[in-house]
């Protein structure tokens, strides 16, 4: 099986890069990225891109499913549209170009709480490339919705503030439902999630995820 990833770079997709190229069920692994990893594998391709520029790279966008970790945060982005241009039109635009060239498979890491009906601007925003993705009608579509995760070496304030709280609280038996997934362990179950999970849509929420 051949497996296309977009952001591989990332706090998740890093680590995700790792569990693909080690698992035997992947022939091949396809990235995409805006600069280059350094990695080199036998079965690594490696395309340096602007995702500005999808439709002209579409002959690219082959294989057997796509897996869709992208994303930024609010502060990094600099402006919410900057970080819908990011969060949804790239990865709606990359999946509907996936479609197009036969790719049966999609796995989408999306959010706790994601609905395009929230009022909150990011679930709103992951909600909507739930819906959009659900569009296109892939064979089989697996949509992963954790909660606050623990990335290594975080630099980001406000995470680290709730990481602290949700420790504290965790370690009395509290809001374990929130426990900080490790975003290697989230990269582990999405690597198995096609091979496991049946054709159709499924949702893999994230008090599922440990246990999945």
């Amino acid at each position: 099986m051949k497996a296309l990833l977009i952001g591989a770079t990332g706090s998740t997709g890093k680590f995700l890069l790792d569990e693909l190229i080690q698992d035997n069920d992947y022939t091949a692994v396809t990235i995409f990225v805006r600069r280059s990893t350094g990695r080199s594998h036998p079965k690594l391709t490696e395309h340096v891109i602007d995702f500005a520029n999808l439709n002209e790279l579409s002959g690219l966008i082959t294989g057997d499913v796509l897996f869709s970790c992208l994303g930024t945060t609010l502060k990094d982005a600099g402006s919410q549209q900057k970080q819908w241009e990011i969060d949804f039109e790239i990865p709606a635009n990359f999946a509907k170009i996936a479609r197009q060239n036969r790719v049966s498979s999609v796995v989408l890491v999306s959010s706790d709480g994601a609905s395009p009906n929230s009022r909150i601007f990011y679930s709103r925003m992951k909600g909507e490339l739930e819906t959009a993705i659900a569009e296109l009608d892939f064979g089989q579509y697996i949509i992963f919705r954790p909660g606050p995760l623990l990335r290594q070496g975080t630099d980001r304030t406000g995470e680290k503030i709730m990481l602290k709280v949700l420790g504290f609280f965790n370690g009395i038996g509290l809001l374990n439902k929130y426990k900080p997934l490790p975003t290697e362990v989230l990269a582990m179950k999405l690597a198995k999630a096609p091979w496991k999970l049946p054709q159709g849509t499924s949702v893999v929420r994230l008090q599922e995820i440990t246990a999945f």
